[in-house]
């Protein structure tokens, strides 16, 4: 474990062995960008960013440990404007998913990284969300990032069959990172 940022060291591309048994899939490279100050309020949100991509990227049957991505933290204008122009919605939302567009014809050469796209996660709507949902900050963050990195390498919820299925395996990386069921049912409060 890698103390100073509390997430596993990086693996090669074919991964690595522990104590000969155990084999830990490669891991995407992730970048991190905060672009709005309100993130600063934030310090461990990086760290918690890079423990959700990665236990992901272990959970999926998609190899990721030659991609890259980004995620940029930015605010609810941010999101509006990214919505806006790339949906054609003009509000704030949680996180929007880019997924990269692979190039076709010649193939790129061996040691050339794959683009899996970029994630952009809203604070004031996660925070607000957090707090009407009654969920911890970084249980809804980790939630939002694996939700931003599994569209990117392919989930959607377009059908009630590809929601299911999404929301199935978001659960079972949510549990495997201690973090209840975002989906079950929330008690009323009187």
């Amino acid at each position: 474990m890698d103390v100073e940022n509390d997430r596993p060291p990086r693996r090669g591309a074919a991964g690595e062995r522990n104590s000969g048994t155990m084999i830990y899939p490669a891991l995407p490279a992730t970048e991190v960008l905060v672009v709005a100050e309100c993130w600063r309020a934030e310090a461990g949100a990086e760290a918690i960013i890079h423990r959700a991509v990665e236990t992901a990227a272990g959970m999926v049957d998609t190899d990721t440990g030659d991609a890259e991505l980004a995620i940029m933290l930015t605010d609810d204008a941010g999101i509006r404007t990214l919505n806006a122009n790339w949906r054609g919605i003009d509000k704030p939302t949680n996180v929007l998913s880019f997924p990269a567009l692979q190039p076709t014809g010649a193939p790129s050469p061996d040691d050339a990284p794959r683009m899996l796209g970029d994630i952009a996660i809203a604070y004031e709507t996660l925070r607000r969300e957090a707090c009407d949902e009654h969920k911890p900050f970084d249980h809804h963050l980790s939630h939002l990032t694996i939700h931003g990195f599994l569209h990117l390498i392919g989930y959607d919820h377009e059908t009630d069959e590809e929601a299911g299925e999404m929301e199935n395996l978001e659960r079972k990386i949510l549990a495997r990172l201690g973090i209840p069921d975002p989906y079950a049912p929330q008690e009323r409060m009187a």
